[in-house]
């Protein structure tokens, strides 16, 4: 995806993708990755050649909480152990938007390098509850020696739970393109533990 021509249209097409993910049938998804409290699927991204994730666990607390620890924000990097820096570079007058960079840490005994991502971030309400997604697009030259990775549609929905309003279903879909030479194998074990760490290191930030 290039450069941002519009907000609108973005934000738009982003949500309806990720609304979209809904859609595919139970059948199509593996489990990849399943704890006591979190379990993580996986099906070919109908973007690009490796693997669209979804990711399913309860928080405890209120969405509006819960997003706004996720979304590109004071909180963000103070609590997620993948991130080591953040910044927002540039704010858009429609609310809920803007473009983040940050920088995820070295992974598995840092087989993984350190990866670079400049993200269009988009947080809306969902029903009753919220969601916060994302797309990486073309904005400025990567770091020095760093490899900038691309994120395809990506996003966390989170809605309160019917029968007890102070937990929440956090469920995220997100497709990752780490490039560089790595195996895919790599990559999935990367992907399906980051994503279930993501859940502990949450849960951990909003008990404090």
């Amino acid at each position: 995806m290039g450069g941002i021509t519009d907000v609108s249209i973005l934000s738009t097409s982003l949500h309806s993708t990720l609304i979209s993910y809904y859609g595919f049938k139970e059948d199509e998804w593996q489990v990849a990755k399943k704890t006591k409290d979190v379990t993580v699927w996986r099906r070919p991204s109908d973007e690009f050649s490796g693997y669209l994730y979804k990711a399913e666990g309860v928080v405890k607390d209120i969405p509006k909480r819960i997003v706004d620890y996720i979304r590109p924000g004071p909180y963000r990097l103070d609590w997620d152990s993948l991130m080591t820096t953040m910044d927002i570079v540039e704010k858009f007058d429609q609310q809920g938007c803007c473009i983040m960079r940050y920088m995820t840490a070295g992974q598995l005994w840092n087989i993984i390098a350190p990866r670079e991502f400049v993200d269009f971030s988009y947080t809306t309400d969902y029903e009753n509850g919220l969601l916060s997604c994302g797309v990486s697009v073309e904005h400025g030259e990567s770091g020095r020696n760093c490899v900038r990775g691309f994120n395809h549609p990506c996003g966390w929905f989170c809605r309160p739970l019917e029968d007890n309003v102070n937990h929440s279903l956090l469920t995220g879909f997100i497709q990752t393109d780490l490039r560089g030479m790595l195996p895919q194998s790599v990559v999935d074990t990367a992907m399906a533990s980051s994503l279930v760490g993501f859940y502990t290191d949450l849960r951990k930030a909003l008990q404090m």
